[in-house]
């Protein structure tokens, strides 16, 4: 029987097209691109680059080098295990590079001629990180340690011993006693200055430049090998350490000691008068400054983060940016010392920029998009980039910001296959009548009718969702399934100034959720494909207690997605781990002020909750307690809205396993479908 004429044409007008999206599928199937590191004569870079083994539930890692002028791009090592972290020696004949093959994390080395990777390092424990001198002779090296050992092998013994132990007690005395997903277990980590046999030095031991260290100082590193560096006369070691002893738990101080190579003094600490953090020290190139990033307000983790230069003849510092509204990123010196290039969150996208060293003057280089990882590669500049229609590949740019070209194409074959959402930014007057950006995309291969919206909320809360491809809220995995989505800069994201920043802390459910709402009503009286009676909401971290906000207060939404929220900010003061967030962005404690944890509190509007919801949490976040999603949970089941709640026991505040990844994907796609559906 054939459908009258005027019916099928409603259909077409009503009913958005099926196309080809994006699919959890096709972001797992996606080549990850690491990082550049430039050879040393500026015409090559390695980087690592990640393919997931869905079987292993896993990623695998290898070294690649292409040349800066995009004519070969090759693969040096193959899936054997993790492959990660390369670096050049000093000659750019071979690589050496961070691998898990032997069982433990080492350091390694293979020769760009060809040939088999062989280990250089053969300790009894993992290695976190490493460096390598300018002379190409000597690794520094970043291994956990236990306070008091005298030695690293007299720390390996000390792991040995407590590994055959029937006992698996744990003992604190004192914060921090789990971070992020791990328990703390007593060790620190410490940086060690290795030498090969072959130079004199030994196969099994390194020494130590932090043998004072004990439990009532400070652990080393804060983060990672970034934060760390070596002169370059390769005298001198800078790095980060968190200097606020028994209060590292509700306090932000980090700071830059140097110590000499041959450990004849110990540490010094650079930094001592800035009491907020300081991050990634890097030496200029003629070895006399040392450029660092530092925030001013302590116990504050999203102030703004200042490029500082400090003169290592008379340890002054030198604030570079405090004229700049933005914070820095990535720090890369130019060869001749005069201009640093970093990128910075900028209006829904990360940009790159230069820096007049002299003047702190700052030219925008490269604007839309995800521009991270700069590094000076002869007369160009190689840099990580990304948008919402295209996952990282390695870019180069001339340093004036022209003739940008794309380096690397490992996706490309995989992208054609895909239909994409077309987005834009848009604006709008918000709350407090400031202007809030956000944007907005179709649903992949649009060609009319009115769509049901997604409305993705960040987390952070100082966070921003932009021109970024996400392996874990992307966009256009929902837009690949039909949906529009919309996602709002709401007051307190980051790129916008630290004003707008700053304006989140002590109103976590006024002027961000005016800005959602206000937003929300925006994009449907703009955008006439948005189907204004088919709306949902999904949101993680900060974006999952906005969730059970919004469930309190507002029944407009036909299904809400919880990720990892809080239900009860009082009880999630006491759970999480890293106390100087909730302290300042509640504008103390609790039981101090406790009128501020129940300003904005999930908990006591669950009276009004009718929303269908969704609730997921990993049982490894100690950010956002697994109690909490068990909480919200209960409420609704107790109050019979329709819900579902999804516990990943191997996942921290991220679902990073492939195959959680694609449960996750499903179960939240599927929730979505179920409530949105004609």
């Amino acid at each position: 029987m054939k459908m009258p004429l005027l019916v099928v044409s409603l259909l077409a007008i009503t009913t958005p097209a099926a196309a080809k999206g994006l699919t959890i599928d096709d972001m797992l199937a996606m080549q990850r691109v690491g990082s550049p590191v430039v050879s040393p004569d500026g015409k090559s870079v390695a980087f690592s680059v990640r393919d997931t083994d869905y079987e292993a539930n896993r990623g695998r890692f290898d070294i690649w080098v292409a040349t800066v002028d995009g004519a070969t791009t090759r693969r040096l090592t193959t899936h054997a295990e993790n492959d990660t972290d390369p670096q050049w020696s000093p000659d750019g004949k071979s690589l050496f590079f961070m691998s898990s093959r032997s069982g433990s994390s080492q350091v390694w080395r293979i020769s760009l001629g060809g040939g088999e990777a062989e280990q250089i390092t053969k300790l009894g424990t993992d290695i976190n990180g490493y460096d390598l001198f300018p002379d190409g002779k000597r690794l520094v090296l970043a291994i956990d340690v236990w306070p008091g050992a005298k030695s690293l092998a007299d720390s390996i013994k000390h792991d040995d011993d407590k590994a055959k132990s029937k006992v698996k007690a744990r003992v604190y005395e004192q914060l921090l006693f789990r971070h992020w997903d791990q328990w703390e277990d007593g060790k620190y980590s410490h940086l060690f200055v290795w030498t090969p046999p072959e130079l004199g030095g030994k196969a099994n031991d390194a020494r130590d430049l932090m043998p004072a260290q004990t439990t009532d100082a400070p652990t080393h590193p804060f983060g990672g090998m970034e934060e760390v560096d070596i002169s370059p006369d390769g005298k001198t070691i800078a790095f980060i350490i968190r200097n606020s002893g028994k209060a590292n738990a509700y306090q932000t101080n980090t700071d830059v000691f140097l110590v000499p190579v041959d450990g004849r003094t110990k540490p010094v600490n650079v930094t001592a008068d800035n009491k907020a953090y300081d991050f990634e020290p890097v030496f200029s190139p003629d070895g006399k400054s040392l450029a660092l990033r530092q925030m001013k307000r302590p116990v504050f983790e999203a102030d703004r983060e200042r490029l500082s230069i400090i003169d290592l003849a008379t340890r002054k510092t030198r604030v570079l940016t405090e004229a700049w509204d933005r914070s820095v990123g990535g720090i890369e010196w130019s060869a001749d010392g005069r201009t640093i290039y970093t990128d910075t969150a900028n209006v829904g996208n990360q940009s790159l920029f230069s820096i007049d060293v002299a003047t702190g003057k700052e030219k925008l280089l490269v604007d839309k998009g995800t521009n991270t990882g700069s590094r000076v590669a002869g007369d160009r500049l190689v840099f990580v980039r990304d948008t919402l229609k295209m996952p990282a590949e390695l870019f180069t740019v001339k340093p004036d910001g022209s003739d940008m070209r794309q380096l690397t194409h490992f996706n490309d074959a995989r992208l054609k296959k895909i239909q994409f959402g077309d987005y834009e930014q848009f604006s709008f007057k918000g709350a407090k009548g400031e202007t809030v950006h956000g944007y907005v995309m179709k649903p992949a291969g649009y060609t009319g009718g009115r769509a049901p919206v997604a409305m993705l909320i960040h987390g952070g809360p100082q966070g921003s969702f932009g021109d970024h491809w996400h392996y874990r809220w992307n966009p256009q995995a929902y837009a690949g399934r039909g949906y529009a989505t919309i996602f709002i800069d709401f007051h307190g994201s980051t790129g916008y100034g630290q004003a707008f920043t700053d304006s989140i802390s002590g109103d976590w459910g006024g002027a961000p959720y005016e800005d959602l709402m206000l937003g929300l009503d925006h994009a449907l009286a703009k955008f006439n494909y948005l189907d204004k009676n088919r709306v949902v909401a999904l949101g993680a971290s900060y974006g999952g207690f906005m969730i059970n906000w919004i469930n309190g207060h507002t029944d407009r939404f036909k299904a809400l997605v919880c990720h990892d929220g809080n239900i009860d900010e009082r009880l999630a003061y006491y759970d999480t781990e890293e106390l100087w967030f909730p302290e300042w962005d509640h504008g103390g404690l609790p039981w101090e002020k406790p009128e501020n944890y129940t300003k904005h509190n999930p908990i006591d509007h669950v009276k009004n909750w009718k929303t269908p919801t969704l609730v997921i949490h990993g049982g490894l976040d100690f950010r956002v307690v697994d109690t909490q999603g068990m909480s919200t949970f209960t409420a609704l089941q107790r109050k019979g809205v329709p819900s579902k709640f999804i516990h990943f026991p191997d996942e921290n505040h991220w679902v990073l396993k492939p195959q959680n990844s694609k449960l996750w994907h499903d179960e939240v796609l599927a929730w979505l479908d179920r409530w949105t559906k004609k």
